[in-house]
């Protein structure tokens, strides 16, 4: 069943209006009907199934709410993926896998090795370009929620975002780090209100982190974890880390 994401605002008296480039979607590209069914969902947490009562053209659809329920497709943690950027247009992968993963938030930055760099005048045109990507990952995966996409920051800014979560797991390659599985063991645990830690999870470019990056890092707070025996890529590790705390606070 299609799914799209809307604000509150959106729904009046049991009915839905879906409008601008959504509309557009359901009417040209998807060549729905009166009487098909939709999912809508209004980034709280709700879902509603609904019916195409009305079109008007491809600029507004009006769909009847049928049932409302409650998402269980959402993690039970917040994750914010912090990726610095890498070559070509793997960061476009990146974004899409960490959506279907689970996490809430991707925030690129740029770091010392990072051999990309973002460029002013373009910044706007990819971050919604990334944040398309997103949305569809969203829409494919079944998210209730539709993930927030940041424009790049720097080294020092993405530090200061990443330290205001619970648990900020700086991934480094090097030594005197902590395993992944032992950091999860221990501080991924339920608190006396039954939530899991928020968590900031920081990748490298491909050359990784300078020295002086992790001694940063380490100076904020920040947990510098290992990720197992094999160096993993770039455009991996991102993955691998989400799917180590799905299984660690789901798949139980």
């Amino acid at each position: 069943m299609p799914r799209f994401f809307i604000k509150n605002d959106q729904i009046e008296n049991g009915f839905v209006n879906i409008v601008g480039d959504d509309a557009h979607h359901i009417a040209r590209s998807l060549r729905m009907a009166t009487g098909d069914r939709v999912t809508v969902c209004d980034m709280n947490g709700d879902e509603y199934d609904c019916i195409i009562e009305s079109f008007e053209d491809d600029k507004r659809v009006a769909l009847r709410i049928e049932a409302k329920k409650t998402s269980q497709n959402e993690p039970p943690c917040r994750i914010a993926l912090f990726q610095a950027l890498p070559k070509a247009d793997k960061l476009d992968t990146v974004i899409q896998k960490a959506v279907e993963c689970g996490a809430s938030e991707i925030v690129p930055f740029e770091s010392e090795r990072c051999v990309v760099r973002a460029k002013a005048d373009a910044e706007d045109r990819k971050t919604e370009r990334r944040a398309r990507i997103a949305a569809e990952a969203a829409k494919q995966c079944k998210r209730s929620l539709l993930p927030t996409v940041r424009r790049t920051v720097s080294f020092s800014d993405m530090l200061s975002m990443a330290s205001e979560y619970d648990l900020a797991l700086f991934c480094y390659e090097g030594e005197g780090t902590v395993p992944l599985g032992r950091i999860l063991e221990d501080r991924m645990v339920r608190g006396e209100n039954g939530e899991y830690p928020s968590v900031a999870i920081v990748i490298g470019s491909e050359g990784g982190f300078s020295q002086r990056e992790v001694d940063d890092a380490l100076a904020r707070g920040m947990i510098c974890t290992g990720l197992g025996k094999r160096i993993l890529r770039t455009e991996t590790a991102s993955g691998f880390v989400l799917s180590c705390i799905v299984c660690k606070t789901e798949l139980i």
